[in-house]
């Protein structure tokens, strides 16, 4: 979590809130057929609804109040992987520093599997 401190009061931000936008904003870009997850149980990867997005992304807070980003995604079959990731990358750290204001780090995008 990470907290904001100011006259008013105190705000603090969850781990689900940033799960959440970023995973919205990955899913919006050209070629993300959605987040993924791998099994433990049989490791396969699986597609998640749109309600269990968060499952396919990992944060990280640092102590100066920034926060690093893992995704894991679907893509679908035959894109540019170099241009989908860095679309990936620049989306997810504009629209979760817009709605945040927290400054993240770093971006790492993992694809995970390759659908037709």
């Amino acid at each position: 979590m990470i907290q904001f401190k100011s006259e008013l009061g105190e705000i603090t931000v969850s781990s689900a809130v940033f799960s959440n936008i970023t995973g919205m904003a990955a899913t919006n870009c050209f070629g993300v057929k959605g987040m993924a997850f791998r099994s433990m149980t049989d490791g396969l990867v699986h597609l998640l609804r749109r309600e269990a997005m968060s499952k396919g992304v990992s944060i990280t807070y640092h102590d100066d109040n920034s926060i690093s980003i893992e995704l894991h995604i679907i893509v679908e079959n035959g894109v540019n992987l170099p241009a989908v990731c860095r679309s990936i990358m620049n989306e997810v750290r504009y629209v979760v520093t817009k709605n945040t204001g927290v400054t993240v780090k770093d971006v790492d995008v993992c694809v995970d599997s390759m659908t037709l």
